[in-house]
Protein backbone atom coordinates (compact mmCIF):
# COMPACT_ATOMS: atom_id res chain seq x y z
CA UNK A 1 0.00 0.00 0.00
CA UNK A 2 1.37 3.38 -0.87
CA UNK A 3 1.02 6.41 1.18
CA UNK A 4 -2.54 7.81 2.47
CA UNK A 5 -4.33 9.33 0.20
CA UNK A 6 -6.17 12.75 0.64
CA UNK A 7 -9.99 12.43 0.33
CA UNK A 8 -13.07 14.15 -0.74
CA UNK A 9 -16.33 13.93 -0.06
CA UNK A 10 -18.84 15.46 -2.39
CA UNK A 11 -22.11 15.55 -1.79
CA UNK A 12 -21.51 15.82 1.68
CA UNK A 13 -24.24 17.04 3.20
CA UNK A 14 -26.76 14.75 0.99
CA UNK A 15 -28.26 11.65 2.84
CA UNK A 16 -25.90 9.47 1.37
CA UNK A 17 -23.21 11.56 1.81
CA UNK A 18 -23.59 11.93 5.72
CA UNK A 19 -23.91 7.80 5.35
CA UNK A 20 -20.73 7.93 3.61
CA UNK A 21 -19.14 10.09 6.30
CA UNK A 22 -20.61 7.22 9.28
CA UNK A 23 -18.79 4.38 7.26
CA UNK A 24 -15.74 5.80 6.88
CA UNK A 25 -15.02 6.13 10.39
CA UNK A 26 -16.82 2.47 11.11
CA UNK A 27 -14.86 1.28 8.32
CA UNK A 28 -11.38 3.46 9.78
CA UNK A 29 -10.30 4.30 6.82
CA UNK A 30 -6.80 5.62 6.87
CA UNK A 31 -6.20 8.92 4.99
CA UNK A 32 -4.04 12.26 5.30
CA UNK A 33 -6.57 15.07 4.12
CA UNK A 34 -10.17 14.45 4.27
CA UNK A 35 -12.69 17.84 3.01
CA UNK A 36 -16.25 18.25 2.05
CA UNK A 37 -17.48 19.86 -0.69
CA UNK A 38 -21.15 20.12 -1.72
CA UNK A 39 -23.57 22.70 -4.16
CA UNK A 40 -23.45 26.19 -3.82
CA UNK A 41 -26.36 26.14 -1.59
CA UNK A 42 -24.96 23.99 0.68
CA UNK A 43 -21.71 25.36 0.75
CA UNK A 44 -20.72 26.89 4.95
CA UNK A 45 -22.84 23.96 6.40
CA UNK A 46 -20.68 23.03 9.42
CA UNK A 47 -19.89 18.92 9.82
CA UNK A 48 -18.70 17.27 12.69
CA UNK A 49 -16.41 14.29 12.03
CA UNK A 50 -13.72 12.19 14.14
CA UNK A 51 -14.09 15.04 16.99
CA UNK A 52 -13.63 17.67 14.13
CA UNK A 53 -15.53 20.64 13.03
CA UNK A 54 -15.35 21.34 9.39
CA UNK A 55 -17.05 23.88 6.75
CA UNK A 56 -18.26 22.37 3.52
CA UNK A 57 -16.54 24.17 0.46
CA UNK A 58 -18.64 24.89 -2.86
CA UNK A 59 -17.44 22.15 -5.08
CA UNK A 60 -15.30 23.72 -8.15
CA UNK A 61 -12.71 22.29 -10.49
CA UNK A 62 -9.81 23.80 -8.20
CA UNK A 63 -11.53 21.99 -5.20
CA UNK A 64 -9.71 19.28 -6.41
CA UNK A 65 -5.98 19.64 -6.55
CA UNK A 66 -4.19 17.22 -4.58
CA UNK A 67 -7.08 15.10 -4.03
CA UNK A 68 -6.51 11.46 -4.54
CA UNK A 69 -10.50 9.47 -4.15
CA UNK A 70 -12.97 11.43 -4.35
CA UNK A 71 -16.72 9.56 -3.18
CA UNK A 72 -19.24 11.21 -4.85
CA UNK A 73 -23.17 11.27 -4.21
CA UNK A 74 -24.21 14.37 -6.01
CA UNK A 75 -26.57 13.44 -8.77
CA UNK A 76 -25.53 12.15 -12.61
CA UNK A 77 -25.15 16.05 -14.06
CA UNK A 78 -22.28 17.07 -11.30
CA UNK A 79 -20.49 14.51 -11.59
CA UNK A 80 -20.20 14.74 -15.79
CA UNK A 81 -19.64 17.96 -14.80
CA UNK A 82 -16.68 17.64 -12.44
CA UNK A 83 -15.52 14.03 -13.84
CA UNK A 84 -13.30 15.49 -15.92
CA UNK A 85 -11.54 18.20 -14.00
CA UNK A 86 -10.83 15.12 -11.06
CA UNK A 87 -9.07 12.83 -13.07
CA UNK A 88 -6.94 15.90 -15.21
CA UNK A 89 -5.77 16.24 -11.57
CA UNK A 90 -5.01 13.00 -10.85
CA UNK A 91 -7.81 11.53 -9.07
CA UNK A 92 -9.96 8.92 -8.48
CA UNK A 93 -13.87 9.42 -8.92
CA UNK A 94 -15.76 6.33 -7.05
CA UNK A 95 -19.32 7.85 -8.28
CA UNK A 96 -22.55 6.67 -7.06
CA UNK A 97 -24.63 8.57 -9.49
CA UNK A 98 -25.80 6.91 -12.59
CA UNK A 99 -23.71 9.05 -14.64
CA UNK A 100 -20.61 6.02 -15.57
CA UNK A 101 -22.86 2.77 -14.93
CA UNK A 102 -22.87 1.57 -18.39
CA UNK A 103 -19.80 3.41 -19.84
CA UNK A 104 -17.61 0.67 -21.53
CA UNK A 105 -14.71 2.34 -20.16
CA UNK A 106 -15.69 2.74 -16.75
CA UNK A 107 -15.73 -0.35 -14.24
CA UNK A 108 -19.38 -0.98 -12.88
CA UNK A 109 -18.31 -2.90 -9.33
CA UNK A 110 -19.46 -4.27 -5.78
CA UNK A 111 -16.91 -4.49 -3.50
CA UNK A 112 -16.56 -8.40 -2.78
CA UNK A 113 -18.08 -9.51 -6.21
CA UNK A 114 -15.71 -8.44 -9.25
CA UNK A 115 -12.51 -6.69 -7.32
CA UNK A 116 -10.56 -7.42 -10.12
CA UNK A 117 -12.49 -4.49 -12.22
CA UNK A 118 -11.53 -2.00 -10.39
CA UNK A 119 -7.75 -2.68 -12.26
CA UNK A 120 -8.80 -1.17 -15.49
CA UNK A 121 -10.07 1.73 -13.70
CA UNK A 122 -9.06 4.84 -15.79
CA UNK A 123 -9.95 7.03 -13.39
CA UNK A 124 -13.88 6.80 -13.20
CA UNK A 125 -15.22 3.96 -10.90
CA UNK A 126 -19.14 3.63 -10.99
CA UNK A 127 -21.08 2.24 -7.88
CA UNK A 128 -24.15 0.57 -9.30
CA UNK A 129 -27.67 0.93 -8.40
CA UNK A 130 -28.49 0.10 -5.07
CA UNK A 131 -31.19 -2.55 -5.58
CA UNK A 132 -28.19 -4.07 -8.14
CA UNK A 133 -25.89 -3.95 -5.05
CA UNK A 134 -27.56 -5.93 -2.62
CA UNK A 135 -28.96 -8.45 -5.19
CA UNK A 136 -24.97 -9.26 -6.79
CA UNK A 137 -24.20 -10.31 -3.33
CA UNK A 138 -26.56 -13.16 -3.27
CA UNK A 139 -25.81 -13.96 -6.93
CA UNK A 140 -22.43 -14.32 -7.39
CA UNK A 141 -21.72 -16.84 -5.19
CA UNK A 142 -24.86 -19.07 -6.26
CA UNK A 143 -23.72 -18.16 -9.76
CA UNK A 144 -19.72 -19.65 -9.49
CA UNK A 145 -21.73 -22.82 -8.04
CA UNK A 146 -24.29 -23.53 -10.57
CA UNK A 147 -24.47 -20.49 -13.71
CA UNK A 148 -27.63 -18.45 -14.24
CA UNK A 149 -29.44 -19.24 -17.02
CA UNK A 150 -32.52 -16.79 -16.19
CA UNK A 151 -33.62 -14.25 -13.77
CA UNK A 152 -36.47 -12.69 -12.64
CA UNK A 153 -36.77 -10.25 -9.81
CA UNK A 154 -39.45 -7.97 -8.30
CA UNK A 155 -38.53 -5.32 -6.14
CA UNK A 156 -40.08 -3.58 -3.28
CA UNK A 157 -38.38 -0.21 -2.58
CA UNK A 158 -37.89 2.20 0.35
CA UNK A 159 -38.75 5.97 0.24
CA UNK A 160 -35.29 6.59 1.55
CA UNK A 161 -33.96 5.69 -2.14
CA UNK A 162 -35.68 8.82 -3.55
CA UNK A 163 -34.01 10.77 -0.82
CA UNK A 164 -34.87 13.35 1.69
CA UNK A 165 -37.88 14.44 -0.21
CA UNK A 166 -39.57 11.04 -0.33
CA UNK A 167 -38.77 10.47 3.41
CA UNK A 168 -40.75 13.44 4.70
CA UNK A 169 -43.41 13.29 2.34
CA UNK A 170 -43.83 9.17 3.05
CA UNK A 171 -44.50 10.96 7.18
CA UNK A 172 -46.68 14.11 5.84
CA UNK A 173 -48.64 12.06 3.53
CA UNK A 174 -49.52 9.03 6.34
CA UNK A 175 -50.34 11.85 8.79
CA UNK A 176 -52.65 13.83 6.08
CA UNK A 177 -54.59 10.67 5.41
CA UNK A 178 -54.96 9.54 9.21
CA UNK A 179 -56.19 12.94 9.82
CA UNK A 180 -58.31 12.61 6.55
CA UNK A 181 -56.97 15.85 5.59
CA UNK A 182 -55.56 16.29 1.99
CA UNK A 183 -52.23 16.04 0.75
CA UNK A 184 -50.56 16.54 -2.61
CA UNK A 185 -47.91 14.32 -3.57
CA UNK A 186 -44.87 16.03 -5.31
CA UNK A 187 -42.34 13.76 -4.48
CA UNK A 188 -43.94 10.36 -6.45
CA UNK A 189 -46.45 10.21 -9.05
CA UNK A 190 -49.01 8.76 -6.95
CA UNK A 191 -49.69 9.03 -2.71
CA UNK A 192 -47.24 6.95 -1.02
CA UNK A 193 -48.68 6.38 2.09
CA UNK A 194 -50.80 2.92 2.68
CA UNK A 195 -49.57 2.13 -1.27
CA UNK A 196 -47.53 0.54 -3.79
CA UNK A 197 -46.74 2.29 -6.45
CA UNK A 198 -44.98 0.61 -9.53
CA UNK A 199 -43.04 2.94 -11.31
CA UNK A 200 -39.39 3.94 -9.94
CA UNK A 201 -38.41 6.81 -12.52
CA UNK A 202 -39.44 7.27 -15.79
CA UNK A 203 -40.80 4.55 -18.27
CA UNK A 204 -38.64 3.58 -21.44
CA UNK A 205 -39.50 2.77 -24.84
CA UNK A 206 -39.90 -0.88 -24.06
CA UNK A 207 -42.07 -0.28 -21.33
CA UNK A 208 -39.80 -1.05 -18.36
CA UNK A 209 -38.64 1.84 -16.21
CA UNK A 210 -35.11 3.27 -15.97
CA UNK A 211 -35.10 1.67 -12.89
CA UNK A 212 -36.05 -1.69 -13.98
CA UNK A 213 -33.60 -1.26 -16.61
CA UNK A 214 -30.46 -0.50 -14.70
CA UNK A 215 -31.18 -4.18 -12.50
CA UNK A 216 -31.01 -5.95 -16.14
CA UNK A 217 -28.21 -4.11 -17.43
CA UNK A 218 -26.00 -3.94 -14.56
CA UNK A 219 -26.38 -7.47 -13.49
CA UNK A 220 -24.80 -8.45 -16.78
CA UNK A 221 -22.03 -6.41 -16.50
CA UNK A 222 -21.37 -6.99 -13.11
CA UNK A 223 -21.38 -10.42 -13.47
CA UNK A 224 -20.23 -10.63 -16.76
CA UNK A 225 -23.26 -12.30 -18.22
CA UNK A 226 -23.66 -12.65 -22.02
CA UNK A 227 -26.10 -9.83 -23.40
CA UNK A 228 -28.83 -12.09 -24.20
CA UNK A 229 -29.15 -14.17 -20.84
CA UNK A 230 -32.45 -13.09 -20.45
CA UNK A 231 -33.31 -10.60 -17.43
CA UNK A 232 -36.32 -9.51 -16.12
CA UNK A 233 -37.21 -7.09 -13.40
CA UNK A 234 -40.46 -5.30 -12.25
CA UNK A 235 -39.65 -2.35 -9.24
CA UNK A 236 -42.25 -1.20 -7.29
CA UNK A 237 -41.94 1.81 -4.25
CA UNK A 238 -43.61 0.64 -0.87
CA UNK A 239 -44.30 2.62 2.17
CA UNK A 240 -41.61 1.95 4.05
CA UNK A 241 -38.67 4.44 5.10
CA UNK A 242 -35.41 2.38 4.53
CA UNK A 243 -34.57 -1.05 3.61
CA UNK A 244 -35.21 -2.08 -0.28
CA UNK A 245 -36.73 -5.95 -0.50
CA UNK A 246 -36.39 -8.12 -3.40
CA UNK A 247 -37.96 -11.64 -4.44
CA UNK A 248 -35.50 -13.96 -6.96
CA UNK A 249 -36.57 -16.46 -8.85
CA UNK A 250 -33.49 -17.57 -10.98
CA UNK A 251 -32.60 -21.01 -13.04
CA UNK A 252 -29.62 -22.26 -13.11
CA UNK A 253 -27.89 -24.68 -15.67
CA UNK A 254 -27.15 -27.13 -12.88
CA UNK A 255 -29.19 -28.61 -9.70
CA UNK A 256 -28.83 -26.61 -6.46
CA UNK A 257 -30.57 -27.80 -3.86
CA UNK A 258 -32.32 -24.82 -1.49
CA UNK A 259 -29.80 -26.61 1.16
CA UNK A 260 -26.61 -26.02 -0.78
CA UNK A 261 -27.75 -22.51 -1.59
CA UNK A 262 -28.54 -21.81 2.15
CA UNK A 263 -24.69 -23.46 2.99
CA UNK A 264 -22.64 -21.12 0.08
CA UNK A 265 -24.76 -18.03 0.93
CA UNK A 266 -24.12 -18.44 4.96
CA UNK A 267 -20.62 -18.28 3.71
CA UNK A 268 -20.43 -15.90 1.49
CA UNK A 269 -19.28 -12.28 2.38
CA UNK A 270 -21.60 -9.16 3.21
CA UNK A 271 -24.57 -12.15 3.37
CA UNK A 272 -26.53 -13.02 5.97
CA UNK A 273 -29.03 -16.26 6.03
CA UNK A 274 -32.76 -16.07 8.14
CA UNK A 275 -34.45 -18.78 6.75
CA UNK A 276 -36.58 -20.87 9.03
CA UNK A 277 -40.04 -20.11 7.97
CA UNK A 278 -42.03 -22.61 10.17
CA UNK A 279 -40.70 -20.36 13.35
CA UNK A 280 -41.31 -17.62 11.28
CA UNK A 281 -37.81 -16.63 11.05
CA UNK A 282 -36.98 -14.81 7.89
CA UNK A 283 -35.37 -11.35 6.62
CA UNK A 284 -37.24 -8.19 6.60
CA UNK A 285 -36.56 -4.23 6.27
CA UNK A 286 -36.51 -3.46 10.15
CA UNK A 287 -33.73 -6.67 10.55
CA UNK A 288 -31.76 -5.01 7.69
CA UNK A 289 -31.96 -0.99 8.58
CA UNK A 290 -28.81 0.28 10.00
CA UNK A 291 -26.69 -2.85 9.46
CA UNK A 292 -24.13 -3.95 6.82
CA UNK A 293 -24.93 -7.75 6.06
CA UNK A 294 -27.76 -8.43 2.97
CA UNK A 295 -30.39 -10.41 4.55
CA UNK A 296 -31.45 -13.67 2.99
CA UNK A 297 -34.37 -16.44 3.37
CA UNK A 298 -37.17 -17.91 1.81
CA UNK A 299 -34.76 -19.90 -0.09
CA UNK A 300 -37.32 -22.64 -2.08
CA UNK A 301 -37.43 -24.46 -5.16
CA UNK A 302 -38.69 -22.91 -8.00
CA UNK A 303 -41.88 -24.24 -9.30
CA UNK A 304 -41.82 -22.86 -12.67
CA UNK A 305 -38.57 -23.20 -13.99
CA UNK A 306 -35.72 -26.03 -14.39
CA UNK A 307 -32.93 -26.19 -11.61
CA UNK A 308 -34.50 -23.35 -10.46
CA UNK A 309 -34.67 -21.30 -6.74
CA UNK A 310 -36.55 -18.94 -5.50
CA UNK A 311 -35.28 -16.30 -2.47
CA UNK A 312 -36.06 -13.46 0.01
CA UNK A 313 -33.24 -10.81 0.04
CA UNK A 314 -33.46 -7.33 1.98
CA UNK A 315 -31.15 -4.82 2.89
CA UNK A 316 -30.63 -1.34 3.70
CA UNK A 317 -30.08 0.34 -0.03
CA UNK A 318 -28.56 3.70 1.94
CA UNK A 319 -25.58 1.75 3.36
CA UNK A 320 -25.15 -1.19 0.91
CA UNK A 321 -26.80 0.26 -2.14
CA UNK A 322 -24.82 3.53 -1.65
CA UNK A 323 -22.61 4.47 1.52
CA UNK A 324 -20.88 1.18 2.05
CA UNK A 325 -20.13 -0.36 -1.31
CA UNK A 326 -18.96 3.39 -2.08
CA UNK A 327 -16.42 3.13 0.91
CA UNK A 328 -15.54 -0.35 0.60
CA UNK A 329 -14.00 0.85 -2.77
CA UNK A 330 -12.35 3.11 -1.34
CA UNK A 331 -10.70 0.87 0.84
CA UNK A 332 -9.75 -1.31 -1.93
CA UNK A 333 -8.48 1.20 -3.86
CA UNK A 334 -6.18 1.68 -1.19
CA UNK A 335 -5.42 -2.03 -0.59
CA UNK A 336 -4.80 -2.51 -4.23
CA UNK A 337 -2.53 0.80 -4.33
CA UNK A 338 -5.09 1.69 -7.67
CA UNK A 339 -4.61 5.83 -6.98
Amino acid sequence: MSEKPNIAILGATGVVGREILKIIDELKIQYNKIKFLSSARSAGTKLEFQGKTYTVEEAKPESFDGINIVLASAGATTSKNLAPEIVKRGGVLIDNSSAFRMDKEVPLVIAGVNDEDLKKHKGIIANPNCSTSQLMLVLKPLHEKAKIKRLIVSTYQAVSGAGLAAINELTDDTKARLENRSFENKAFKKPISFNVIPQIDVFTENGYTKEEMKVVNETKKILHLPNDLPITCTAARVPVYNGHSEAVDIEFEKPLTPDEARKILSNSFGLKVIDNPENFEYPTTRDASGVDPVFVGRIRKNLAFTNGLSLWCVADNLRIGAALNTVRLCKKVIEMDLF
